[in-house]
């Protein structure tokens, strides 16, 4: 049977200063590139002959899937990294402080732009010089599909056509791992056990602790456990 395994990255500069990253390439921290290490031991572990892995196009994303990967021993692993596994795009509350933003706007108003499944943030002026169209890895994008804010229902919209285009197939023969973001795999996570949208709402990934999910030949969720289980949250209930 198939595995897949999804891998948040470890912690970020912008996490440790409690800020809205989204689209902008923020590093790991000494302690995102641990718990990277950390996962690719766990994963090492679990006895899971992966061969195949995923990533954004985000460092962040990168190189806790590098890390991990080293501590696996299967640096050789064939890898593609793809824009549609992006974090979701914070629009105008990118880079700001997530303390002062609640106090500036309210405690509901920004638990709404968080934490709603269908209201994305106010958007991101393309004048920005945080705003992704400046960003020369996305130049091969068409600025349509650039996103300048995202609800994680528009993040779940960018994210599932490439799930079905390219992670698919590979699935279908082989142990994958995707290294991306809390969001985008939320979005997957909606997808395969087929959560509500009030039920998405109560699922975190934590940062650095793999999601091995055994799927049957329908790719539908047989078991799924967090492999660090003294940091593991609520795994999503399988239907």
């Amino acid at each position: 049977m198939p595995k897949l395994a999804l891998l948040r990255h470890g912690q970020s500069q912008w996490n440790l200063e409690n800020r809205f990253t989204g689209w902008v390439d923020v590093n790991l921290t000494e302690e995102g590139e641990a718990q990277a290490r950390y996962a690719g031991t766990l994963l090492r572990s679990a006895n899971v002959d992966f061969s195949y892995a995923f990533s954004s196009f985000q460092t962040r994303a990168i190189r806790t899937l590098w890390l991990a990967l080293q501590a696996m021993d299967c640096c050789w692993l064939p890898e593609e990294k793809s824009w549609r596994l992006n974090e979701r795009h914070y629009g105008a509350l990118t880079g700001l402080d997530k303390a002062e933003t609640m106090a500036k706007h309210g405690e509901e108003q920004v638990r709404i732009w968080r934490r709603s499944f269908d209201i994305p943030p106010p958007a991101q002026l393309i004048s920005d010089p945080l705003h992704p169209s400046h960003d020369r890895r996305y130049r091969d994008v068409s600025p349509c599909l650039l996103p300048d804010g995202e609800s994680l229902a528009m993040t779940l919209d960018r994210v599932l056509p490439y799930w079905q285009e390219a992670i698919v197939p590979k699935l279908r023969s082989e142990h994958v791992l995707i290294s991306a973001h809390g969001n985008s795999l939320r979005a997957i996570i909606k997808h395969v056990f087929n959560l509500s949208s009030s039920d998405i709402m109560d699922i975190e990934v934590p940062t650095g602790n793999p999601l091995l999910i055994e799927l049957d030949k329908e790719l539908k969720p047989i078991r799924a456990t967090y492999l660090d289980p003294s940091r593991a949250v609520t795994v999503p209930e399988l239907r």
